[in-house]
């Protein structure tokens, strides 16, 4: 991936390609499912540990993924705003089939 792709269209087909492995796009849908299923407990009762579970259950998955299933590095490190959309971009794009899990 290039160091400073200039818009979200140009990153997506990087990171898409940082995730062509079924089991990498299975852990990230999990944890991206956990993240918002912690942020709706967090809505409902107010307690902010909710977010805080959320966030480590959705980068645990993601990067179980990218080290042992992708073996790359996750985008999250050099571009974390287009990597915390193209997650979300992949998961419900995987919901209405607009992408495989592999």
């Amino acid at each position: 991936m290039s160091a400073q792709p200039l818009t979200f269209a140009e990153f997506y087909p990087c990171y898409l390609r940082e995730h062509s492995q079924r089991g990498t796009r299975v852990l990230h849908f999990v944890g991206t499912t956990l993240f918002i299923i912690c942020l709706g407990m967090l809505l409902r009762t107010g307690n902010w540990n909710w977010l805080a579970a959320g966030v480590v259950a959705a980068y645990g998955f993601a990067w179980v993924g990218h080290f042992f299933v992708e073996h790359n590095r996750p985008a999250t490190f050099q571009h974390p705003w287009y990597s915390l959309l193209g997650d979300f971009r992949m998961y419900f794009d995987l919901w209405r089939g607009r992408e495989k899990f592999g």
